[in-house]
């Protein structure tokens, strides 16, 4: 029996370490103080939730702030109809909750997993002791949701004044990065995850880039798109 203690004992050092090493990489904390991302690590809970998975339910009256360590997950808005628009999505390092972790209100929108996602998840109550000896997490929150507003605000921009393909476009841009004189996706993307975060069909997306394919302008292969050369103003 003792063996078995000292051995759980054990595992729940390690799990907290392994936090500890989560949460000082995490740009939401850096203010914090070694003992005090220790302290984070000690009210913070570790779950892995598998591929669409819903974390949060829009209307959901959950307290907690969920911290992404691995995978992806997305923030989705349902009309009466069912069909879904993207309207943020979260990566390693990325966090959400933080709206109606700071306000109580219910959460604005669904969160599902889009791969397998491994998650720290942090009860209001007990962050909030943390929060009032290190006002500067404050700011940082704030600072992200202005940020998210910010996004918002330009995707409703864009959902009004630009066409599907200007859309597309700007999407393409803004998930690739510079790599030899073209441009190429971080991540792999399907055409309905595409046509989810701009607010068309699967179809429409789907003959747009194609032609773009015909055009030379973008190569596809495993879900990578690569941008050969300048995206034309409009299609």
């Amino acid at each position: 029996m003792k063996i078995k203690m000292k051995t759980d004992g054990n595992q729940v050092k390690n799990n907290r370490l392994k936090q500890y090493e989560i949460l000082k990489n995490i740009p939401l904390f850096s203010c914090l103080n070694d003992e005090e991302i220790r302290a984070l690590a000690e009210i913070a809970v570790e779950r892995t939730f598998s591929k669409n998975t819903i974390l949060i339910n829009e209307g959901d009256t959950s307290d907690a702030l969920y911290v992404v360590c691995k995978g992806k997950a997305n923030a989705i808005g349902i009309d009466p109809n069912g069909k879904q628009i993207v309207l943020n999505t979260f990566g390693s390092g990325d966090y959400f909750g933080e709206m109606s972790f700071i306000d109580g209100e219910p959460r604005c929108a669904t969160v599902e997993t889009k791969r397998l996602a491994h998650l720290l998840i942090i009860p209001r109550d007990k962050f909030n002791h943390i929060i009032t000896s290190n006002p500067e997490i404050s700011f940082k929150l704030m600072k992200g949701l202005l940020e998210k507003i910010r996004k918002a605000t330009r995707q409703i921009e864009d959902l009004v004044f630009m066409d599907v393909y200007g859309r597309v476009a700007r999407l393409l841009i803004q998930f690739s990065e510079p790599r030899d004189q073209k441009r190429i996706t971080k991540e792999k993307l399907t055409h309905q995850e595409i046509a989810d975060m701009v607010g068309a069909s699967r179809e429409m997306v789907s003959r747009i880039l194609k032609e773009l394919s015909v055009g030379d302008y973008i190569t596809i292969k495993d879900r990578i798109i690569t941008i050969n050369r300048e995206l034309p103003y409009s299609w």
